[in-house]
This record gives C-alpha cells, sequence and structure tokens, in this order.
C-alpha cells in the first residue's frame, strides 16, 4: 500500500510539472506574438512617419522653387522683390517677407505698401492654388513682427507685450487689406481664404539679425537690458558681443558662405552656444537665453519691423504633433 501511495504521489507531480511546462510555454508564445506584433506596429508608424517626411520635404522644395520662380525668377523680378519691395524669401521654411513697410509705431497699412499687397498678393495666391498645393496646405500666416524697443522708458516685459498689441494689430489689417482686393485670384478663393488665412502677432520674439564685418560698441544700457530678461550677467553679455564681432567675420569668410553672403542665424547662434558650452552642459545658462541675448545684440531694428507669409503644410503639422509628442513622452 505505501507503494501505492509513491507510485500516486509521483504521477501526480508528474502530471504538475507537465501542466506548469504547457502553461510557461504559452506565456512565451503569447508573449513572442506581442513581441511582433509592436515591432511591426512600430515598423508600419515609422514607415508612415518617413512618407511623411519624404511628402513634406518633396512639396516644401517643390512650392520653394515656383515661389522663386515667380517673384525672383528673372533680373526684372528680382529688382523688383528685392530692391522695389525689399523682400526676402526662406527656402526652408517657406516664409516669404518685406522688410519694415510699416512707419515706426503706427498699425496703419501705407499706401505703397497697398500697392505692393495688390501686385503681390493674387499672385502668391494663384501660385498657392494651383495643382495640389491647395488641398496640402493647412494655413497661411500672416505673420507681424517689430522690433525689440518701445518709444516710452518701460521694463522689458511692457515693451514686449506693447510692441504684441502692435504686430497682431499689422498683421490683421494686412490681412483685411488683401481679403479685399478687386481681383478673380481673390474673390475666387474667398471662402478658402478665409478658412485658411489667419493674422498672427509676434512682437519681438523672432528678430532678424545684422550681421556685419565690424560694429560699433553697444552702449552699457543694453547690456544691462539683456541681463534683466536673460539672466545673464551684463558684463558676459558684454564679453559675449565682444566674442561674436571677433568670430562673425572668420565664419563670413568661410567659402560655404562666401564673403558677400550673410551668415546664417542658426550659425550664429552655434558660435554662442560654443562660448557657453561648459555653462550650458552645467545647466546654469538656458540655450533659449544664450540665443535671445544674441539676437538682441546684433538686433537689425528695421528688419526686425517685418511682415511675413508663410505657408504651413498638413505634413507639417502632423510633424509639429509628433515633436511636441516625443518631448512630452520624453518626459
Amino acid at each position: 500500500m505505501i507503494a501505492k501511495f509513491f507510485n500516486m504521489q509521483g504521477s501526480e507531480s508528474e502530471e504538475h510539472w507537465v501542466s506548469t511546462s504547457d502553461m510557461m510555454t504559452g506565456l512565451m508564445l503569447i508573449f513572442l506574438f506581442l513581441a511582433i506584433s509592436y515591432t511591426l506596429n512600430v515598423h508600419h508608424k515609422t514607415n508612415r512617419v518617413r512618407v511623411i517626411l519624404d511628402n513634406y520635404k518633396n512639396l516644401k522644395d517643390e512650392l520653394a522653387r515656383e515661389l522663386q520662380n515667380e517673384f525672383r525668377g528673372d533680373e526684372i523680378k528680382k529688382r523688383q522683390f528685392d530692391v522695389n519691395w525689399e523682400g526676402y524669401l526662406h527656402m526652408d521654411t517657406l516664409e516669404i517677407g518685406f522688410q519694415h513697410p510699416f512707419e515706426v509705431g503706427s498699425m496703419i497699412v501705407p499706401e505703397d505698401f497697398k500697392r505692393m499687397l495688390t501686385d503681390f498678393f493674387p499672385r502668391y495666391i494663384e501660385l498657392l492654388t494651383e495643382g495640389d498645393y491647395k488641398t496640402e496646405i493647412d494655413g497661411i500666416r500672416i505673420e507681424g513682427h517689430t522690433s525689440s524697443e518701445w518709444k516710452d522708458e518701460v521694463s522689458i516685459d511692457v515693451a514686449f507685450m506693447n510692441n504684441m498689441a502692435l504686430s497682431q494689430n499689422r498683421a490683421r489689417n494686412v490681412l483685411d487689406y488683401v481679403l479685399e482686393i478687386k481681383d478673380p485670384r481673390i474673390s475666387d478663393n474667398k471662402i478658402w481664404l478665409k478658412k485658411t488665412v489667419t493674422a498672427n502677432g509676434l512682437s519681438s520674439s523672432h528678430l532678424m539679425l545684422k550681421v556685419v564685418d565690424t560694429a560699433p560698441p553697444k552702449p552699457t544700457s543694453l547690456y544691462s537690458t539683456i541681463a534683466e530678461e536673460t539672466k545673464i550677467g551684463a558684463s558676459v553679455v558684454q564679453s559675449l558681443y565682444e566674442y561674436l564681432i571677433r568670430e562673425i567675420p572668420n565664419l563670413q569668410s568661410n567659402q560655404e558662405f562666401g564673403k558677400s553672403e550673410k551668415v546664417k542665424r542658426s550659425e550664429v547662434i552655434k558660435i554662442s552656444n560654443d562660448y557657453f558650452k561648459d555653462e550650458i552642459k552645467k545647466g546654469e545658462i538656458e540655450p533659449e537665453a544664450v540665443e535671445r541675448a544674441t539676437s538682441l545684440l546684433l538686433e537689425d531694428r528695421k528688419a526686425s519691423r517685418r511682415v511675413a507669409f508663410r505657408v504651413v503644410t498638413k505634413s507639417e503639422k502632423v510633424l509639429e504633433g509628433l515633436k511636441e509628442w516625443s518631448e512630452n513622452f520624453d518626459k
């Protein structure tokens, strides 16, 4: 009987072992299927992002070439755009704009700027509504900009907000005017334009840089103002300015740009970041503060008072969403 008992116990133990093995095998298969499913899902999403990137790049490059050809395609167009209109075209951002079209401190659209807009805007809209562009465009932003200064002695925060109201009013007044231009290219697309075109005031948040071989010393009061806004010491701001003035001519002589070319904003910011690389690495100075200090030190006040038209494609909006999601996910 004892032998029978041990035989039964051995049988139960064997059955228990088989059951556990089956369960572990099943769990492994489930995890395997989940891993395969996750990998396929990531691969599928990666391919979708790659397609979005390709579509954005192809559309942006094609549209940039079209804008370049329309407004700077020959010597006559180039002279009108560059000289008469004081225009610029940023191929990488699809931003096309005009330097200081408004009187200082004014939101009233000047008559000469109205004449320019009457010529420019219908041609601009005709190009944007051709082919697939119209269905791929998410928005057209009319952006008003100002310099960092304000006529009265006010704090930097008050100056920024006063300029915000001014830039918003300028952008809105430009929008009011272009929508009422008597031209079939405008009237035939009026519904789409009302849905697509927006007015955006940006104050002095995106200053234009004036990069020259030599520049006069900046007044001490400006160093103090920048120090107040960026939390970087006034003496350090001054040393940054002196460093930039020494380094920028070296960048201008680089064969990549040529002496006649303006240095890219990103290259100037990189010089500043290199200057503060140790402090940035230690977290003592924020990169945003360095960029703002550089912009204020090298601000082209005339060019900063500009009005720009910028195309935002649907692909760009998706990419902006992915970037925001990625940044929040990392946190």
